[in-house]
Formats: C-alpha cells, structure tokens, sequence
C-alpha cells in the first residue's frame, strides 16, 4: 500500500472525527503533512465501505492519490447527509455523498459544495425477489415497500409514483431504519425496499441465494445525480490546489479501476475492514461502473450544468426541497474543467 490509510471501523472513525475536533481545526485550516511532505487528507465515505468505492482503496494501493500528493485516509459514513454535515463542521477534508442531501445540506446553509459528481445515473431504486413479479411501477400498486424518512429515495418515491401513473397512496410505505431495511425484505416484513440497487442488491443476494431485480428510478423517467465529491467552502477558497489534486486523483482512480476492477476489489478486499465478500464487492463495483456512464462523460467527476439543473428543477417540484436551482449554489465546476 502506497500513501494511504483506512478507517477500520465506524467506532474508530468517530475516533478520528473526535480527535479532529479536539486539535481545533478551524475554517481555513490546511491539512497537515506526513514525513514524506504528503498532504494528510481524510476522506468520509457515504456509508461503510461497499463497492461503489473501490477505487478509493484501488488508487491508495496504486500511488495514484500519493502521485497526487495526498496521504488519504478513508473513513467509514453514515448516511449521506451526516456525511455533508461533517464537511460542513471541518470534521474530514472531503466527503463522498450523494446530491439531493447534498442540495439539501446546502440550502440550509451549510457551508459546502460539490467538486464533481461521478454516479452520473443515480442508483435509486426499488428491490425486491424475483417472485415478487415485479416488472413495472405499477405492479407496486397494492405491495409494501420499506423506506427510511428522510432519504432522498423515501422524499422522491411519490412524485417519482406519480410520474408513472401511480397513486402513492396506492402503495404503502413502511418506515424501516436504514440498517434494517435488508433484514425487512429478506424476513418478508415488506415487499419491496426503496435502495441504492448496485449496493443492496448483491448483498442480499449472497445473503439469501435469491435472485433480486430492481426498479431503477432512473430507468423510469427519474434520473438524479448521485455521489460524488463534497469539500468545504473554506478548502475550496484557501487550497484549490489541493482540491484539485483531490478530484483529478479520484477521477484517475475511478477509470483504473473500471480498467482494472478485479484488480481493484482485491485492492479493497485487502485494505477495507467491514468490507463485504468479495463477489459482493465484484458485482457491487461492475454495477458503479455502469453508473459513470464513461461513454458520454469526459471523465470520470465531469458534469454539466444542464445535469445540475435537472437534478435541482426536479427537486423543487416534486419534493419539499426550497432552494434555489441554479446549479453553482451547488457546484463549482472549476475543478472538472481540465479532467
């Protein structure tokens, strides 16, 4: 392993986040360095470690974040919007979230962007087992579907209904904590579970010897970005250079790793504890591959605003997200310029 370190779990994470704290790392603070004169950087994930982020252990492994550098630590999340909100506070220096927590972190004032979104298509969706006969939104009419409050998929779940025919209150909803949605479908509690398809899927899938398929909402007239790279507005204003490194190194790490991905998941296998098996972290990786969508963008992170203006005008008008929707409240595409 070159230029790099791992959150080994989600106590030690808090660790971490308490320790940062503790030293009084203020608005505008820079990142120390280690011996060999590295930025030491912390990266907060979304939730603990699943395929979708290989490429960070992959690009570690591989010098590309040292090359860059950056001595990364990566740390183990908690839900999208903790994530944001540890941006916010300077607990971590970056954060791997998705965007409508994101817009919405933002809109109340957080003090945070995005410096690249690199699930270009969104992974919301609805899972369930293969017997469930499930082909359509429609075919949910009648069904039980867990979802946890707060979430961008339980905020988007009606309109996204709505938009293909459906009354929401001809489903029902049951709300289900987000580390107990898996264990309501498998146990039969619900139908169906509102989910990130290329993560829950495989894991339940190992879990049970059942096939599972999936409703993407992208797939179904709803397409909003999803993860991506999140930085406070101080490291952004006081080091870009250092964001810069940060972004083109991740973007270098996600295309070797969609070059490589056997490579990769045995990259992370070896470097990330709470790390599924890794056929799950295979299957997890391939489906984020597909996600990228690498055909049509210039590189892996690069948006466009006319992306950014979707996401955001969908948001306002079917969810009870308020802020404005123009895109660089939101965003700043400085950094994917030159990928």
């Amino acid at each position: 392993m070159r230029g790099g370190t791992f959150g080994k779990s989600l106590a030690v994470a808090g660790v971490a986040v308490a320790a940062v704290s503790a030293c009084g790392q203020t608005a505008g603070d820079s990142p120390g360095q280690n011996a060999e004169g590295l930025s030491e950087v912390t990266v907060t994930l979304n939730w603990v470690p699943y395929g979708e982020h290989a490429p960070f252990y992959y690009g570690v492994e591989q010098g590309i974040f040292e090359d860059a550098g950056i001595d990364l630590t990566i740390q183990p999340g908690n839900g999208s919007g903790n994530t944001v909100q540890q941006v916010a506070q300077r607990n971590t220096d970056f954060g791997w979230a998705d965007t409508p927590p994101l817009a919405n972190g933002i809109s109340s004032g957080m003090p945070v962007r995005s410096v690249g979104v690199f699930l270009q298509t969104g992974p919301s969706s609805v899972e369930f087992f293969d017997d469930q006969g499930i082909t359509e939104p429609a075919d949910l009419v009648g069904k039980t579907v867990g979802g946890t409050p707060g979430d961008a998929m339980y905020g988007t779940f009606p309109a996204w209904l709505e938009l293909n025919g459906v009354d929401p209150a001809d489903v029902t909803v049951v709300n289900v904590d987000a580390a107990g949605k898996i264990a309501a479908l498998i146990e039969g509690k619900v139908d169906a579970i509102q989910g990130f398809h290329h993560d829950q899927a495989p894991t339940i899938e190992n879990q049970t010897d059942k096939e599972v398929s999936a409703l993407p909402f992208s797939d179904f007239g709803m397409n909003l970005l999803g993860t991506g790279l999140v930085a406070n507005e101080a490291t952004i204003e006081s080091d870009p250079e250092l964001v810069q490194a940060m972004v083109r190194a991740t973007s270098e790490a996600f295309l070797a790793a969609s070059e490589d991905p056997e490579a990769a998941v045995t990259a992370m296998a070896a470097g990330a504890e709470q790390a599924p098996d890794e056929s799950v972290l295979a299957a997890q990786l391939e489906a984020t591959i597909g996600l990228l969508d690498l055909e049509s963008a210039p590189a892996p992170g690069v948006n466009s605003e006319e992306q950014w203006t979707d996401t955001l005008t969908f948001l306002s008008e079917n969810t009870d997200f308020e802020g404005p929707t123009t895109p660089d409240t939101y965003w700043d595409a400085t950094f994917g310029e030159d990928l």
